[in-house]
């Protein structure tokens, strides 16, 4: 699900991952410089407090209204963006 919608072309993709409602971590989608993307594990651990991970992506969003939010709450969540992301 779209969270929050960026900027078309240069908006920074932060992916939050969970699974049956739990939150299995974020990341960003960062260049590896050699013209590919990765995914970079970013924010509170997931064992923090949940407001931990709220307040953090709204520093984020505040930071730069342009970035994308999408959720993914599915099984093995980080394994499906880096196949489709990178």
């Amino acid at each position: 699900m779209v969270l929050h919608r960026g900027d078309p072309i240069s908006g920074i993709i932060l992916l939050q991952c969970l699974e049956k409602g739990e939150q299995t971590g974020l990341f960003e989608r960062i260049s590896d410089y050699t013209g590919g993307y990765t995914l970079a594990s970013c924010g509170p651990k997931e064992s923090s407090a949940p407001h931990e991970m709220a307040e953090y992506i709204a520093r984020r969003r505040r930071s730069d209204p342009d970035l994308w939010l999408i959720e993914l709450d599915i099984a093995d969540a980080e394994r499906l963006a880096a196949e489709s992301l990178c």
